[in-house]
């Protein structure tokens, strides 16, 4: 069990990282108060997020592997190789320590799924009642691309908007594994790096921009494309590839698959005739079976609108309530 001496700088808080992060973490030093990032060339794209969901452990990963993929994946989608992560950990006391080593095994074997070391750190202790049981705060480097998107400016009128897989399922399944509403299911959160599909869009040289849709969902992005390109987007309702059960229970409680969080999609601007092909290769990769074309930039008043089945139209507004909160 955690205590507030593994926050002291001591002897407890010495073996912590020694025998739970360290052991993971094989580029950690943690006799180092910084590290040396060797052999990094090329133009630096820096990031950092921080993740509170709940619960910490979900059907399809935990805080720990949706923390290295979270900043792996914004650094993938800004057209980056991503190369080495810095982790810290705000642990409340009382925290169960197997607990807290399965996280770090997550950590460290996402890391090495993706290619990047979590080189730094720091671990502070929160008194009890004070904390979440664990929060994580993620920053990462990587190295830009030559083929990087040259982003939102360059989006034009008739370009096509894609997704590489299916939407909402991490917000739903978090919702899920809350077991409120006395809803039970075998979903499970898409949390992936998208890596594989940012490196196969950047062969394309009319892609415009890429985005992960988490927080806010692809409803969210639709926003800041229209808003950012002054143009409309129209998403296709017919287009948007969710599963059954997203379908069923948002239609139960109220929610709106589009605002919720993915994981583990990339959403991606192109020109219209690389759309098809870029389509293909993404369904040529694992994963990437339901990547839809799902919409178009269109000319006229900034705003985000959805085309329905039966041909009407309904405006996504920009989300201001939070949905479902801590859900990463």
């Amino acid at each position: 069990m955690i205590t507030l001496a593994h926050g002291n700088g001591g002897r407890l808080m010495r073996e912590l990282i020694r025998d739970v992060f360290a052991k993971h973490f094989g580029a950690l030093d943690n006799n180092a108060d910084a590290a040396v990032l060797h052999q990094f060339t090329g133009e630096a794209v820096f990031t950092t997020d921080g993740f509170i969901v709940d619960p910490l452990e979900f059907p399809g990963g935990d805080i720990g592997t949706l923390a290295v993929h979270g900043t792996v994946n914004d650094l993938a989608v800004s057209g980056a190789t991503p190369r080495f992560l810095a982790l810290t950990c705000l642990i409340e006391e009382g925290f169960a320590l197997a607990t807290l080593e399965r996280i770090a095994a997550s950590i460290g074997a996402a890391a090495r799924a993706c290619g990047v070391s979590v080189v730094a750190g720091d671990t502070k202790v929160l008194p009890r009642g004070q904390g979440g049981g664990l929060y994580l705060s993620m920053a990462g480097i990587g190295s830009r691309n030559a083929g990087a998107p040259p982003g939102l400016a360059s989006i034009q009128p008739g370009d096509a908007i894609l997704v590489s897989g299916t939407l909402g399922d991490h917000g739903t399944a978090i919702l899920l594994a809350r077991h409120e509403f006395g809803l039970h299911g075998d979903l499970s959160s898409d949390c992936a790096s998208v890596l594989p599909f940012t490196s196969a869009a950047e062969a394309f040289t009319e892609l415009r921009f890429m985005r992960d849709p988490t927080r806010g969902g692809i409803a969210t992005i639709a926003n800041e494309i229209s808003h950012t390109a002054n143009c409309r987007v129209t998403l296709e309702e017919d287009g948007l590839p969710l599963q059954e059960q997203v379908r069923g229970i948002c239609g139960m409680l109220g929610y709106d698959p589009l605002y919720l969080a993915c994981e583990g999609r990339v959403a991606a601007v192109i020109g219209p005739a690389q759309a098809e092909a870029l389509l293909t290769a993404w369904r040529a990769l694992p994963g990437g079976s339901r990547a839809s074309i799902i919409g178009q930039i269109e000319p006229g008043r900034p705003r985000a609108v959805l085309r329905t089945a039966l041909g009407g139209e309904r405006i996504l507004d920009e989300l201001e309530d939070d949905p479902l909160p801590r859900i990463c």
